[in-house]
């Protein structure tokens, strides 16, 4: 019987549900299932790009948790496509290579002054609250009113942290250090900005509704953003989502805090509609100083269009969530205007020619760009799966497909990956920390203490 031996780039969702989705595809061959993550723990964007507050959502966790228990698939962590692995090594040992790498960088804004000091991309600051181990331990809090600019639930996520108190998040798995620096916060004035109304926000209800729900913050929003057109009000009639939205927000007018009439919370959360940043302006020394915007309005047909109002707010900070953006990878087609990864279905297109690369696929969100939810992410890998089975006459022909070659390569180049099982010893230890406190976990953030806990050394 012939046998399919399978490299996945990536151990988040889009990943592990390749995995999943294959080895429960009716087929006529055997798989053996090799994933690579560049991460020394696995899940991705669950672990690292979804805010520590939100044990619902990390839920998915429990899921994929199951998947790699099973045991049928192989786990390689704190290994980095392009540096300690190739495609010409995955060449020699594997049939194929299936590339979920998601995308952790953020889309670019093009406007005056957005690179000053004092603005940061919103991918950085949650791979900071979430204890990513590549990014700085500090992140400094010492502005009062900050500019938050998306409208979608990362720009919420965002939000969210700056102006929740930092003695809230204890009971989640943040990291000492990320509870250090949001204490010493100076924040109290947090203003999101969206281009467009109420009835076209990105965000979902869940995400808005906990806005409300924060300890000493007021929300405020402002009456002008409410004359809605037909378009919108369609939008509210015939969409729950909306509706439930539009609820949420109506009932925030009627609370003392809206128009920003003085509530009295230490700190507030503004809600900007139909405001198109323009520029940034900055103070003598190149730093944030204030954001203009101008006022947008509907255009009649769910679009939106100029008023030529500018209007100005002092800040002393700006977050960029306005979508994040792909990575190219070493020896792989890219896309640089889209930041995906060129394909047909999941099946990698060379860039020039446009022709099938074979062996070669692709899922999730470096397959479609950063957008769509899991539920997406699973129709994408069964889509990309189903290729790659059809695609069998094109498969690679490996001169090693042993399963012990890859250990031996890695071990040859003195790379200290991490297995399943030392994910295992990860999660009890950062389970452990968290125990005398009644917390779910404290994450452990240095990359090499976590490679050292997950290989028992």
């Amino acid at each position: 019987m012939t046998k399919l031996r399978l490299a996945i780039v990536g151990a988040g969702p889009a990943g592990i549900y390749a995995a999943d989705i294959l080895l429960k595809t009716e087929r006529s061959f055997e798989v053996s299932i090799d994933l690579f993550e560049q991460l020394p723990a696995p899940y991705g964007l669950v672990r690292y790009g979804v805010a520590p507050d939100h044990p619902r959502i990390k839920g998915v966790i429990n899921a994929l948790r199951d998947v790699l228990d099973r045991g049928d698939i192989r786990i390689f962590g704190n290994v980095r496509f392009g540096e300690d692995i190739t495609l010409s090594d995955l060449k020699k040992h594997y049939n194929a290579v299936i590339f979920a790498t998601g995308a952790i960088r953020d889309t670019k804004l093009e406007i005056p002054g957005i690179d000053a000091e004092g603005s940061f991309g919103a991918a950085d600051f949650v791979s900071w609250f979430d204890g990513h181990p590549d990014v700085p331990r500090e992140w400094t809090l010492d502005a009062e009113s900050v500019a938050v600019l998306g409208n979608g639930n990362v720009a919420l996520d965002v939000a969210r942290i700056l102006a929740k108190h930092a003695e809230d998040l204890l009971p989640t798995e943040i990291s000492d250090n990320v509870h250090a620096g949001l204490d010493a916060s100076k924040v109290t004035d947090v203003h999101v900005f969206g281009r467009r109304g109420p009835a076209q926000v990105k965000f979902t209800p869940l995400e808005l509704r906990e806005l409300g729900e924060l300890r000493d913050v007021d929300m405020v929003v402002y009456d002008e953003d409410f004359d809605y057109d037909d378009a919108s009000l369609a939008a509210i009639a015939s969409n729950k989502q909306v509706k439930v939205i539009d609820r949420v927000l109506q009932q925030w007018r009627t609370r003392p805090s809206a128009n920003n009439a003085g509530g009295e919370a230490s700190r507030r959360l503004h809600l900007h509609f139909w405001s198109k940043p323009i520029e940034i302006k900055t103070d003598a020394e190149g730093k944030v100083a204030a954001i203009v915007y101008e006022r947008t309005e509907p255009d009649g047909s769910g679009g939106i269009r100029s008023t030529g109002e500018l209007r100005e707010i002092a800040i002393g900070q700006l977050y960029r969530a306005v979508g994040y953006f792909g990575s190219p990878l070493s020896e792989v087609p890219f896309d640089k205007k889209h930041g995906v990864i060129p394909n047909h279905e999941g099946q990698v297109l060379a860039k020039d020619s446009n022709q099938r690369v074979p062996g070669v696929y692709a899922t999730g969100w470096i397959k479609r760009g950063p957008v769509g939810l899991i539920g997406h992410t699973k129709s994408d890998a069964m889509e990309t799966v189903q290729h790659l089975v059809n695609d069998q006459g094109s498969w690679w022909q490996p001169q090693d497909p042993s399963e012990a070659a890859i250990p031996a390569l890695l071990e040859s180049r003195g790379v200290k990956w991490t297995d399943l099982d030392g994910w295992h010893r990860l999660d009890q230890h950062e389970i452990a920390l968290g125990a005398p406190h009644e917390r779910a976990r404290v994450k452990v953030v240095p990359r090499e203490d976590m490679v050292r806990i997950s290989r028992g050394e």
